[in-house]
């Protein structure tokens, strides 16, 4: 019985330590896939990455890039470290900030579809619905906000540019003093550039953002799924304890237990069904919902240190545009009674719709992640 209890307790050992490898492994193609995207746009447009990126140049056209991009992909970390990657290549700061802000929108298709689970009992439905869409709510009222803001005044780009401003001070653009990504990526960049400079810079640069984005999804994906075998458990221990213990504990939960799984959807999917069953409230589990967003911002910082040359130091800048959106959107929306109540009254509002016609619910994804989005890139273009 001890050598079969020896042997159990080696063989799980074992395994854990080869998903840590595999993870580690994970993380590496994210730093190589970011920095291949970057070369590729790089490769392909050089100087004159603005002329491709002229659709995206109305901001409001880009907020819906970003949504669409990030409401086929379903993660809005992937979404962002493809738009650093775009960055490194020369795609302009203030061109992606809209992309990130869309992204956030973008990556709350997954907890709403989760609540279609609850369809068969009204008012488990209401519940888990009202919960999905609160996620929603909160980032399309911190984009009506904060879009404008931005493009009056460039808050972001400019708190994101005095963050960065010590770098640029030094006269470090490229980052060479933390730069231990490029030792290990250029290589292999190298190596898969060269076969595709036969089809020439336009067509591989192409290519190899194409490849670059395939690398990317796969890695953060398969990221998540080990990061969830490795820390589901320590993940949720970490959301009992926040049970009832107060909003800001509830975002700061939210915003760990996204990094340890490294998926804001999964981080809010789990909520659904809690709400839905009446485990827990739509306003207990919101403030995770804002964690979530905080979380999700961890992985596009990661990716800007796989970012080496001129333009490396704004792709550092992009990274930290997300992560200051979603912390100035808690303070300010969360922090505010009457903002915080929107998100809130919104989500019990469509629920109730919802609950009385399912067609809404079709309706309400069509008209946010399809109709929205096709309408204005129609009219931006």
């Amino acid at each position: 019985m001890n050598t079969q209890s020896i042997s159990a307790a080696t063989m799980s050992n074992t395994s854990r330590m080869l998903r840590w490898a595999n993870l580690a492994f994970m993380l590496y193609l994210l730093l190589l896939a970011v920095a291949m995207v970057g070369t590729g746009f790089k490769w392909s447009v050089g100087e004159e990455a603005k002329v491709l990126f002229e659709f995206a140049s109305h901001p409001v056209a880009g907020l819906m890039i970003g949504l669409v991009a990030t409401a086929l992909i379903q993660s809005s970390s992937t979404v962002t470290s493809i738009i650093v990657g775009l960055v490194a290549g020369g795609l302009p700061v203030e061109t992606a900030i809209p992309m990130v802000m869309g992204a956030n929108i973008g990556t709350t298709v997954t907890n709403t579809l989760v609540s279609l689970g609850h369809a068969r009992c009204k008012t488990e439905f209401r519940r888990a619905f009202a919960c999905a869409t609160v996620h929603d709510f909160f980032n399309l009222l911190a984009v009506a906000i904060f879009l404008p803001l931005e493009m009056m005044f460039g808050i972001f780009q400019k708190l994101s540019a005095w963050l960065v401003s010590p770098l640029l001070n030094a006269g470090d653009m490229s980052i060479k003093g933390f730069d231990f990504i490029k030792p290990i990526t250029k290589p292999v960049i190298g190596a898969i550039k060269e076969p595709l400079s036969n089809f020439g810079s336009m067509t591989g640069g192409l290519l190899m953002i194409a490849l670059g984005i395939v690398i990317l999804v796969i890695a953060i994906t398969l990221m998540g799924k080990l990061m969830k075998s490795l820390m589901v458990g320590r993940a949720r221990d970490i959301l009992k304890s926040a049970i009832g213990r107060g909003p800001l504990h509830g975002i700061a939960s939210g915003t760990v237990v996204t990094v340890l799984v490294q998926s804001s959807s999964t981080t809010t999917s789990l909520m659904v069904p809690l709400v839905g069953t009446g485990v827990l409230k739509v306003r207990d589990v919101y403030p995770f919902t804002l964690g979530a967003n905080i979380g999700t911002c961890v992985t596009a910082l990661l990716a800007a240190t796989a970012v080496s040359g001129e333009y490396a130091i704004f792709a550092l800048q992009i990274a930290l545009v997300h992560l200051c959106f979603n912390i100035i959107a808690t303070l300010v929306i969360f922090g505010t009674p009457f903002l915080r109540e929107l998100p809130l009254k919104g989500a019990e509002w469509i629920a109730e719709m919802a609950n009385r016609n399912k067609g809404v619910v079709a309706g309400y994804l069509s008209f946010v992640f399809i109709i929205l989005p096709g309408s204005v890139l129609a009219l931006t273009v």
